[in-house]
């Protein structure tokens, strides 16, 4: 109904509510290394593309481009996300490639509001990754008449790439510094 007011729903995770999705994210990943990136790759954008077709609350819709950029980013070839940095998008991913979540993704209307609610966290973890990888899109997306040749972006994707580790290396010692309740961990 169009002309029908939004609502605001808000509610607070508690630091229980944290351990739990915590220990669903490393459960859901359970230490298994490059022979299943490509399987947990296809099963996230499996639950894109279901999430896409289903009729979905414009809160999970949001947070399915966030899940989509995040898949972008390890199926980047010029971002070459490599390493422990690529471990942290995979792990993340592995949450939404199993098929046990909270919320059966099968129920009409809020199926998908529990991955939503991961996706929220785990964007929450993964902000420098996102911001950096959104400028190296940006920068190499250019006009073609501004368009940077080849070596620049790769330049670039060093440079942000850099930037994003020296930002979470910050972050975390900001956290460990303060302890405070308001930090969150999921790693």
């Amino acid at each position: 109904m169009p002309n029908e007011p939004s609502i605001k729903v808000s509610f607070e995770l508690t630091r229980r509510d944290i351990k739990y999705f915590r220990e669903r994210l490393k459960q859901s990943r359970g230490g298994k290394k490059s022979p299943d990136d490509q399987k947990v790759v296809e099963a996230a954008l499996a639950l894109v593309d279901e999430a896409d077709h289903a009729d979905s609350p414009e809160f999970v819709r949001s947070r399915i481009g966030i899940l989509r950029q995040l898949i972008d980013m390890v199926r980047d070839e010029q971002w070459r996300l490599e390493g422990r940095d690529r471990a942290r998008v995979l792990d993340a991913l592995a949450y939404f490639a199993d098929p046990e979540d909270l919320i059966p993704d099968r129920i009409p209307g809020i199926g998908y509001i529990d991955d939503a609610i991961m996706i929220e966290l785990v964007a929450r973890e993964l902000k420098h990754e996102i911001k950096s990888y959104e400028d190296f899109c940006e920068f190499r997306n250019q006009p073609k008449s501004r368009r940077p040749a080849d070596d620049k972006i790769e330049a670039k994707r060093q440079a942000l790439q850099r930037r994003m580790r020296r930002r979470r290396r910050s972050d975390l010692q900001r956290v460990r510094a303060t302890r405070t309740k308001s930090s969150l961990r999921l790693w």
